[in-house]
């Protein structure tokens, strides 16, 4: 291996590696999850992420923010006092779209649902998340 291929493998795994600590955190896919369904607020998001603090939530929400996944908006009115704030995906959030729907799927493949024996049903289309039938 020359110096340069190593160079560029040493880059390659900083990249991987800051980026499977930024979407890997505690709660962070079920956040960023969340949001991809259509949950826009922070109540909303809480509420589909159980066991996820308002401390934790806030914190998440703030970190994918300053690392540009998503952006905090004034939500529509219709309320006395103040909008409350909307979370949406940038473009580089929804980029991930693919990322998530292909550890969806390997989750519905390898991973035994709690008290479950078996790993699931079989193999998924990772595209969508979906099980392949025969």
């Amino acid at each position: 291996m020359t110096t340069g291929e190593a160079v560029a493998i040493h880059q390659v795994c900083e990249r991987f590696h800051t980026a499977i600590e930024l979407i890997g955190g505690r709660w962070t896919g079920a956040i960023i999850r969340a949001v991809f369904t259509g949950q826009h607020r922070f109540a909303h998001i809480r509420a589909a992420v159980p066991g996820l603090s308002d401390t934790m939530l806030a914190q998440r929400l703030r970190t994918l923010e300053e690392n540009g996944l998503l952006e905090r908006r004034a939500g529509p009115g219709g309320t006395p006092g103040p909008a409350p704030a909307e979370y949406h995906l940038t473009q580089k959030g929804l980029e991930l779209e693919p990322v998530l729907a292909a550890v969806t799927a390997w989750s519905h493949r390898w991973v035994p649902l709690p008290g479950a024996g078996d790993p699931g049903p079989g193999p998924f289309d990772p595209a969508t998340g979906r099980p392949l039938r025969p």
